[in-house]
């Protein structure tokens, strides 16, 4: 019994320690460019707004003519 308890014991401090590593990493100041980052999230807008004009299109052409 004991050492089913001494492996979990142990399990729970690996899985801990990954996911606190995981989150220590992910909020860490980036040394990215800023102007690389201007530059992807308006071409993240830009694909975004794309889309959006599309979908408006296929949506209207798939209403009919009220006049017909």
């Amino acid at each position: 019994m004991t050492t089913i308890l001494v492996v979990l014991a142990v399990l729970a401090v690996l899985v801990g320690g990954a996911y606190g590593a995981v989150a220590w990493r992910d909020r860490r100041p980036t040394s990215d460019d800023p102007a690389a980052a201007r530059e992807a999230r308006a071409r993240q807008h830009r694909y975004e707004a794309e889309r959006h004009g599309s979908q408006g299109d296929t949506w209207q052409r798939g209403q009919r003519d009220p006049n017909s």
